[in-house]
């Protein structure tokens, strides 16, 4: 997710706001690179520089006595700002999450499932290009290899390929029902012996 969404995302969950919403694009950049981020437990400027940077909010203090009036409203209003961009920039995330997880689920696979490839990276099936399969013919899980990847059984013709497709170009084989198509022919699978 990119700033100019984070900042569609303000625009979005800030009431009242939203008139001046670029104006809070710094004030947005600062607070996504001095979050410490769920995926690597660090903040971005840590990991690309090595060090955080100074801000005035860490460095006025506030036992001190003799704060000009400015400084402190200014570290009071930056305080309020930051908490308020950190705020958004959670419900954007959290947003963002509950949209991915409701709409995408991982397929659960196993050694000896039938699966069908994605024809996107087979150049050697011929005729034109719209009127391809968008996936090939049934190939036999022989291997899992994590949760991310699954080796298939080729057949002679894609023998020279590499047998290991990621789970994002498989999806699983259902067979058509014989009810609804009584004419429809399949030709019987044979399945080579799982090493």
């Amino acid at each position: 997710m990119t700033i100019v969404h984070k900042a569609g995302n303000i625009q979005k969950n800030s009431d009242g706001f939203t008139h001046d919403w670029c104006t809070l694009i710094p004030v947005l950049e600062l607070a996504y690179k001095t979050s410490i981020h769920a995926s690597t437990g660090k903040n971005p400027t840590m990991l690309e520089k090595g060090w955080n940077p100074e801000l005035p909010l860490d460095t006025l203090k506030k036992d001190l006595v003799d704060i000009h009036p400015n400084a402190s409203s200014f570290k009071l209003l930056l305080d309020k700002v930051r908490h308020h961009a950190n705020k958004i920039m959670n419900d954007a995330f959290e947003y963002a999450k509950q949209k991915w997880d409701k709409s995408h689920k991982t397929p659960k696979f196993k050694v000896g499932d039938l699966i069908l490839v994605l024809t996107l990276n087979f150049d050697n099936i011929k005729g034109p290009k719209k009127l391809k399969y968008s996936f090939a013919v049934l190939f036999i899980i022989k291997a899992l290899h994590g949760t991310n990847e699954v080796q298939v059984e080729l057949p002679g013709e894609l023998e020279y390929r590499h047998p290991t497709f990621p789970i994002s170009l498989v999806k699983h084989y259902t067979s058509s029902d014989k009810e609804l198509f009584p004419l429809k022919n399949e030709t019987p699978l044979e399945v080579p012996p799982l090493d």
